[in-house]
């Protein structure tokens, strides 16, 4: 029987698992810490019976990929939960702005601005499925949809100060920044608008969603479909060589590129080598998970029904603080991003105290403490906050790095956001999930398309070794299911 081990259990690992499983593969995933779903794990980190997620809390790219066709997680018990208003940014005088999940909403409340925003997300988010079926690929591919792709590349390719130019008010250019920021890249880079481009449509498309009990739930109904398939996971087994492995025809590292090189070494060629020794780590984030009696009193009444705040004041302020980070430098006002995740889920919380998952952006392998300061950015527009607080839990980006080692520095999007590693991570080639070697596959955030607990990049290297074995004679060619997507994502007709 051919087989397949899979190192790491973050969703990638595990999406790649299930996709391998579903061809026939006997398939075992390894996992190092004692708790299986990387980057999607919940836990009581506060106080009794209030569930934090511990990394990943919202996921706006996983509710319509070729993956969750294929997987079906709602069959292992797997549910979307949406909140009110979808992310929301305050300001100093007690306005700000919010982003809902019907576009003509956002731009009622924006005013004179509404209009300009309707004009740049709502073509994009009528046609954001059949723009995600290209953009969740690797870049170099011959697209699906040219021409709705190459709008979406127009608004995503600018800097975000070009972008920002097309608002004016300070409440409608805050809303913008806060949703950029998400790619912890200064506003002036070439394509930093990317990222909120594609988040900001997908909010107006599906909403930002939270799995409800939690983000530990996507990693359970995704070991639920793997056991279910024969595949099992064990945890508490550190990988550190290919010779730690058993016999294998397909081996998946959903891991850093530079572990995927510890892990691996001479069995690499080369130039894959050097091309995984350039893979560059963006800066790091700072976490505190508080438990808070009775929720936030933002002053912005929005603010306290949005499943998101992103805390940071007005554009200039937030392109601010992503500018020093890259320098190094910890702003004293750093941008923060507040989950408000049981308001969309309310079985997080325990009575009238409420889990809230906050992380402030920071340099990259930041050693100082950062608690205050995102204290301070919360008070600052909800007062009487501290005092509401009855518990938290800190997490520095070394004690990330400690508990994920994929997030090398703090880094908990596994990659900096470059426009040379939008396009090209971890490598420039046809097939970045390939190691050059044969069978064996890299397909952590680290490879396209990125960061999120949607799955892709290990379902697209799954995809990849799949395609391997085919031509090799291994596995046969298998008529689709339906449900299923084709390579690009397109919905078979069944």
């Amino acid at each position: 029987m051919t087989t397949a081990m899979v190192v790491g259990s973050g969703p990638n690992g595990l999406a790649a698992a299930v996709t391998l499983a579903r061809a026939g593969l006997e398939v075992t995933v390894l996992e190092a810490a004692e708790q299986p779903g990387g980057g999607a794990r919940s836990a009581e980190l506060t106080v009794p019976g209030v569930l934090h997620d511990e990394c990943s809390g919202f996921h706006p790219l996983a509710v319509d990929t070729a993956f969750s066709a294929t997987a079906r997680l709602d069959r292992y018990g797997l549910q979307w939960r949406c909140p009110e208003v979808q992310y929301a940014q305050p300001l100093d005088d007690g306005t700000g702005a919010a982003a809902w999940q019907d576009v003509a909403t956002t731009a009622e409340q924006l005013g004179s601005e509404g209009r300009m925003w309707q004009r740049v997300f709502g073509p994009l988010s009528e046609n954001f499925p059949e723009i995600t079926e290209d953009f969740l690929q690797p870049m170099l591919h011959l697209p699906h949809h040219v021409c709705k792709l190459a709008h979406f590349g127009a608004f995503a390719g600018m800097p975000a100060t070009l972008l920002g130019k097309l608002w004016h008010t300070p409440q409608a250019r805050a809303l913008l920044a806060g949703v950029i920021a998400h790619a912890f890249r200064p506003f002036g880079s070439l394509a930093s608008s990317a990222i909120g481009i594609a988040l900001g449509t997908a909010a107006h498309t599906y909403g930002w969603p939270v799995a409800a009990g939690g983000s530990q739930a996507i990693s359970a109904a995704m070991i639920a479909a793997l056991e279910g398939l024969g595949g099992r996971v064990e945890t508490g087994v550190r990988v550190r060589s290919l010779l730690d492995l058993p016999p294998a025809d397909v081996v998946m590292l959903d891991t850093s590129p530079a572990t995927a090189l510890e892990i691996s070494g001479a069995q690499i060629p080369y130039p894959v080598r050097c091309g995984l020794r350039s893979f560059r780590h963006g800066p790091g984030a700072f976490v505190v998970n508080f438990a808070v009696e009775g929720g936030i009193p933002w002053r912005y009444e929005p603010a306290r029904s949005a499943g998101t705040v992103h805390v940071g004041g007005t554009y200039h302020e937030v392109a601010t603080a992503e500018r020093e980070i890259h320098r190094g430098r910890m702003p004293d006002r750093p941008f923060v991003l507040l989950g408000q995740q049981y308001l969309a889920d309310p079985g997080r919380s325990a009575g009238d105290v409420h889990p809230i998952d906050a992380y402030a952006h920071v340099p990259a392998g930041f050693r100082g403490d950062a608690t205050v300061a995102i204290e301070e950015q919360i008070e600052r527009f909800a007062p009487g906050f501290r005092d509401r607080i009855v518990g938290r839990y800190v997490r520095s980006a070394q004690d990330l790095e400690s508990h994920n080692a994929n997030y090398v520095g703090g880094d908990i999007v596994t990659g900096a956001n470059s426009v040379w590693q939008l396009l090209m991570r971890p490598r420039p080639s046809i097939n970045p999930y390939s190691l050059g070697a044969p069978g064996l596959y890299l397909c952590s955030a680290a490879t396209p398309p990125g960061a999120g607990a949607h799955g892709m990049c290990g379902y697209n290297a799954a995809q990849s070794a799949l395609a391997e074995l085919r031509r090799a004679g291994r596995i046969e060619e298998r008529s689709p299911v339906r449900g299923d997507r084709d390579l690009a994502g397109r919905p078979e007709n069944v």
